[in-house]
């Protein structure tokens, strides 16, 4: 399968570049994935497109301000790092800038010293195996010295930090935000709970696929890395009990849906069941779901994977008339963006 079978026209303008001061009053473009009907509303009338018995999963991921900026300590030339995977020990995966001048066996210097790190291993496209020194807390010192790590077609600074964060974030690991998740307000999700739909949670870090963009002509051809996953016995058992009754599985974000067809993927059938470890599903057409009915998501960028699984779910000649729609409507895409719910 063909990558430009995902490809379309993004005006620049309309990727996001900074959050709503209401998260709840984004945009909201409803698709119905068997019948291809669309309808355009507010994202606060998701609660309309919601039934009781339903149940909606969250990413409860917490983004850590994984972007670092220092000097190289032989030469104190500016590098780059961001944060993307914690191997323990005081060791991590991270992307580094400028990739060709910082070599295995470099130190890096942050805060003036107050946080050092050494170039273990190489790997491509600026990935690198880092090792940690310093003295204290490691998240405290983070905390000080680190940025959000928003994504490089972001322009703006971000003032307030929980404008990256889901209101429900609380695992800390990730190196990017569960975007979906942050169109919910708490007042939201009370009213949701209040309509007798169930909220269960899930976790996966959000790591370096993210920032990885499709290198391949064909589809098959990728590779999806690596991401750390957690589902709770609580979770499972909730899920099944929703399948029984004859609710919806909802996965609110792509990181949600994956985790979930993860673990479904796993259980041949049979119920689900706690379950952690790590996840490299990627989902394209011609993948059968096994756990998820239905998934909130922003609007994805063209050729990327995540346009991939939307069109898994909703098959890709629907997706890409709801894009086009979009597109004309100027609703505002990817991280920041407006939202699509496909039922």
């Amino acid at each position: 399968m063909n990558v430009d079978l995902y490809d379309f026209e993004l005006p620049e303008q309309l990727i996001a570049q900074t959050p709503l001061l209401d998260r709840s009053s984004s945009r909201l473009l409803t698709l119905n994935k068997e019948s291809g009907q669309i309808n355009h509303q507010t994202f606060a009338d998701i609660i309309d497109s919601l039934n009781a018995g339903d149940t909606l999963v969250l990413n409860d991921t917490k983004v850590i301000p994984a972007r670092l900026f220092g000097e190289k300590e032989d030469t104190g030339a500016k590098a780059e790092v961001l944060l993307l995977k914690s191997m323990g020990q005081d060791r991590w995966e991270a992307l580094v800038k400028p990739g060709k001048k910082l070599k295995k066996g470099n130190v890096i210097s942050f805060g003036d010293g107050k946080l050092k790190a050494v170039i273990e291993e190489e790997g491509e496209m600026g990935a690198r195996t880092l090792s940690f020194s310093y003295k204290g807390i490691f998240q405290e010192i983070l905390d000080e010295l680190g940025q959000m790590p928003l994504p490089p077609y972001i322009k703006e600074k971000l003032d307030d930090r929980d404008r990256y964060q889901t209101v429900y974030a609380k695992h800390e690991g990730s190196a990017a935000a569960p975007t979906a998740g942050l169109h919910f307000t708490e007042a939201l999700l009370e009213q949701i709970r209040a309509k007798g739909v169930d909220i269960a949670f899930i976790t996966l870090h959000v790591g370096l696929g993210t920032f990885r963009p499709m290198s391949v002509d064909v589809v098959e051809d990728h590779v999806m890395h690596e991401e750390y996953y957690s589902l709770s016995q609580e979770t499972a058992d909730l899920l099944n009990e929703t399948k029984r009754r004859g609710g919806r599985v909802i996965a609110v974000g792509t990181t949600s849906c994956r985790t979930l067809e993860t673990v479904g993927s796993q259980m041949n059938g049979e119920p689900l069941r706690e379950s952690s470890g790590w996840t490299s599903i990627f989902i394209y057409p011609g993948y059968s779901f096994t756990v998820v009915d239905a998934l909130i998501t922003n609007f994805h960028l063209p050729k990327s994977t995540l346009v991939m699984l939307v069109s898994a779910l909703a098959g890709r000649e629907h997706i890409m008339k709801a894009y086009k729609e979009a597109v004309e409507d100027k609703y505002r895409f990817f991280s920041f963006g407006d939202a699509m719910f496909i039922y």
